[in-house]
């Protein structure tokens, strides 16, 4: 087996390479800058066309100002440069300045055996260490089904926590229960009606669940209706309150959604988070007295009006809540609170920042708000309203019932959340390359069928006596696979700095593009009474590299890699 000193496999190692050599260049006096202008990480992208090497960078003409110089003459110092270093084939200078470089079959090939030495483990970095990532979505009140929005967070927020565990982070997934207020009596008040066949309060909650709640409390305890109105109905509350919290967290973990916190707002007021909150806040200055009531000066900090804290008649805000949750992640030591909220809670972002800054903290650090977009469902073109139990809402069940997890996961990843998103229904059932998950998952399945067909015949690509060489994965369409393979750790280092996961759905779509294309023209199992090859084993680990990154993407996802389909 041929042996390589260094190992240049990834985009990421070929960032290292290239700021080394501008240092070397520096010192050198071959680049006129200084170690201080220069870039801690040079662009490395992979060219479109083939025909202009493996990789791309444009450094020469970021330095070409510094330099006072043309761009061209720090791309040949830096060639130069590069032209010496193990692995790397060649070095072309292009157009105005740009430098395309091509990386030798045995230094690229490497991947194949590091991306299965390291299985799960391929992708993981440690870019965000030590970095504490409170991620905050869903947060549903406790009266009704998860509908269509919650979904969406469901996937997306799972999987902005995933990547950010990837990329290095200390992450927790929290849920934040609302369970105080107005909102809370009323869900008790329409279970309490329904169970005496009366009328639903104004503004009360509607649906075939409220019924089937209120004959489960009645089963669970047949004296609740004895009790005095005003007791039947806070009896009624907690009851369905622990019901439908049960039934949402059930929900959440068929749909493979599992949080380490469930936060309830009542803790806030019970353990005397609240007023400890409030003396911060007072603390720092921004608390005022005005006709009665207590306000949180928020204008001081990009809010377009000032809030209440407490009310003229003594009673504390919502808004009082937000302040103590946000002060209490805090205090429990998160260096980023990472809020997710639905369509209608823009006004929110403001509010929420300027709360961080009245606590004494630099909002553009220590929290983050994202705010999801709508979904509607769609069959044949006509929007689909699915559901059977809750009323006029499609609910996170009833789209799993009709597409399966995978599906809905997957595609509701696929999307910036930002963007408002339509679901096919027909397309995300189809058994073809036009549904996404498919195609990915299928990928999977076919290079476990190779694999499982190598092991039939006999064939020990990974112990056997045949070693692997990675210089023989030398064709255009290894290259392709295995440059597209090396990307995944930079894909998932910057879904989680962007907070954009659906790039780790549309890299793995790529990757399994670059995986069929390989295998239609690469062989890779002998046929008939063909000899067990060098080259056989190569591709079988190319092909593993490649489940394994497939894999690895798709757990990230919370989306299953089937080995059959």
């Amino acid at each position: 087996m041929g042996q390589v000193p260094f190992a240049l496999v990834t985009p990421g190692e070929l960032v290292d390479v290239i700021a080394n050599a501008l240092r070397e260049c520096v010192a050198a006096g071959t680049i006129a800058v200084t170690v201080e202008e220069l870039p801690t990480a040079p662009v490395v992208e992979r060219p479109k066309n083939p025909e202009h090497g493996d990789y791309a960078t444009n450094v020469a003409m970021q330095l070409a100002k510094a330099a006072k110089t043309n761009p061209r003459v720090i791309a040949a110092a830096l060639a130069d440069q590069l032209a010496g270093t193990p692995g790397i084939a060649g070095v072309e200078i292009a157009g105005p300045g740009f430098l395309n470089i091509r990386i030798e079959a045995s230094a690229q090939g490497v991947l194949a055996r590091d991306v299965v030495e390291a299985a799960d483990n391929y992708g993981r970095s440690d870019t965000l260490a030590g970095q504490r990532f409170n991620v905050e979505f869903i947060s549903a009140n406790p009266t009704g089904p998860l509908h269509l929005g919650h979904t969406r967070w469901a996937a997306v927020g799972d999987a902005i926590a995933s990547v950010l565990d990837a990329a290095g982070a200390d992450v927790d997934r929290e849920f934040y229960i609302n369970d105080r207020g107005v909102q809370m009596d009323l869900f008790g008040a329409s279970i309490m009606a329904a169970a005496n066949g009366q009328d639903v309060p104004e503004n009360g909650y509607r649906g075939a669940y409220i019924a089937d709640l209120a004959a489960e409390v009645v089963a669970a305890d047949p004296d609740i209706r004895q009790l005095p109105s005003d007791e039947q109905s806070i009896a009624f509350r907690e009851a369905g309150y622990r019901l439908q919290l049960k039934q949402q967290q059930e929900t959440l973990n068929s749909f493979h959604t599992y949080f380490d916190s469930w936060f309830s707002e009542r803790s806030l007021h019970a353990d005397g988070g609240v007023e400890r909150a409030l003396e911060k806040l007072r603390e720092q200055g921004h608390v005022y007295t005005e006709d009665g009531a207590v306000w949180l000066r928020t204008t001081d900090f990009g809010d377009d009006k000032d809030r209440v804290l407490i009310k003229a008649n003594s009673d504390l805000t919502y808004f009082a809540s937000d302040c103590a949750y946000y002060v209490n992640k805090r205090d429990r030591g998160f260096t980023t609170c990472l809020y997710l909220l639905g369509a209608d809670h823009h006004g929110y972002v403001n509010r929420l920042k300027a709360v961080a800054a009245c606590a004494g903290d630099d909002p553009a650090k220590t929290i983050e708000v994202l705010i999801g977009q709508l979904v509607k469902t769609m069959r044949d073109g006509k929007e689909v309203k699915l559901s059977k139990r809750a009323g006029e809402i499609v609910t996170l069940t009833d789209l799993v019932d009709e597409v399966g997890v995978d599906a809905a996961r997957y595609t509701l990843i696929r999307y910036p959340a930002d963007s408002p998103l339509t679901l096919d229904l027909g397309l995300l059932v189809k058994r073809s390359n036009d549904n996404p998950v498919y195609y990915v998952q299928y990928a999977h399945a076919r290079i476990s069928s190779v694999l499982r067909n190598a092991a039939e015949l006999g064939l020990n690509w990974r112990d056997g006596d045949i070693a692997f060489d990675p210089a023989l994965l030398a064709t255009d369409r290894e290259g392709e696979l295995l440059r597209a393979i090396g990307d995944f750790p930079r894909v998932v280092a910057s879904a989680a700095e962007l907070r954009e996961p659906h790039r780790v759905a549309r890299y793995l779509e790529d990757l399994a593009t670059a995986y069929h294309r390989f295998y239609d023209t690469c062989r890779v199992l002998p046929r008939g009474d063909e000899p067990v090859e060098a080259l056989h084993v190569s591709r079988l680990w190319l092909c593993a590299a490649t489940r394994q990154t497939l894999s690895n993407g798709l757990t990230m996802l919370g989306v299953s890699a089937p080995e059959r389909m």
